[in-house]
């Protein structure tokens, strides 16, 4: 009879922890959806309040000569003067060479053109200036 004893609180205790298991993993499943709900919200970008920068950007391919594949030219739209820096994030980059370059401030007046050489297919320019939005491009 001892053994029946055991044997049946034995039996008890698997079905126990069997179902705090079962409620545990499925509080775990149904946190998921809200999970990956959050991680969504968290990687969509907040909507920028600032304007846009009031450049066009065209590029030029350059054979030969001391430019680079191509040349991006900025030109300021606006009718004010524009302080514009740049960082390049470079395509193609050497081993012991940077991956990026950080450009200084760049004065635009209105109307006129900076054009930023030595470009490779595939470089991403980021374009920022006080008070807009950064713009991001990419050589074709």
């Amino acid at each position: 009879m001892i053994t029946s004893n055991t044997s049946s609180i034995r039996s008890v205790l698997c079905r126990t922890a069997l179902i705090a298991l079962g409620c545990a993993f499925s509080l775990a499943l149904v946190q998921i959806p809200a999970l990956k709900a959050a991680d969504a919200a968290a990687a969509q970008p907040p909507a920028c309040k600032a304007p846009c920068l009031p450049l066009t950007a065209t590029y030029e391919k350059v054979t030969g000569g001391e430019m680079g594949p191509y040349v991006l030219n900025l030109k300021n739209d606006s009718k004010d003067t524009l302080k514009v820096s740049a960082k390049i994030l470079l395509s193609v980059a050497f081993h012991m060479g940077s991956k990026h370059w950080d450009l200084p401030e760049h004065v635009i007046e209105a109307g006129q053109v900076w054009r930023i050489p030595d470009l490779s297919a595939g470089d991403k320019v980021t374009l920022t200036a006080q008070g807009f939005a950064p713009l991001d491009l990419t050589v074709p």
